[in-house]
């Protein structure tokens, strides 16, 4: 579970995300990075935290398999929040292969998604 400072809850910051972060897909997933965002409803933070959140469509499969691909998504999700720039706001949207995916692949590929985004991996 993401602890409560690093979640996106306000479709605004959903919204910033998508639109004027950069993009990476992969065949299981979609990621939307917008680094170093500041927050404009934190209370004057020098250094505020990273946000994630997670769009699971019913393309994905049925409410089990959306919840099981978001929990994975999260779990991963926490373990590389200390890669990305303080004050990013983060958004995976899960497409419809992430529900026949296992962990690793997930993993892979949330990997592979921020490595681009971050390094500026090749097209």
């Amino acid at each position: 579970m993401l602890p409560t400072e690093n979640r996106l809850r306000r479709r605004e910051d959903f919204a910033t995300a998508v639109r004027r972060g950069r993009r990476a897909g992969r065949p299981t997933l979609v990621v939307h990075l917008r680094s170093g965002a500041t927050d404009p409803h934190a209370p004057g933070e020098s250094a505020p935290p990273t946000r994630a959140g997670f769009v699971v469509s019913k393309a994905v499969g049925g409410a089990v398999v959306r919840n099981r691909v978001k929990r994975r998504l999260r779990h991963l999700m926490r373990e590389r929040l200390a890669v990305l720039p303080p004050g990013s706001l983060v958004v995976v949207r899960a497409l419809p292969d992430a529900g026949d995916a296992d962990h690793a692949q997930l993993a892979r590929d949330l990997d592979a998604a921020l490595q681009r985004l971050l390094g500026g991996g090749a097209r």
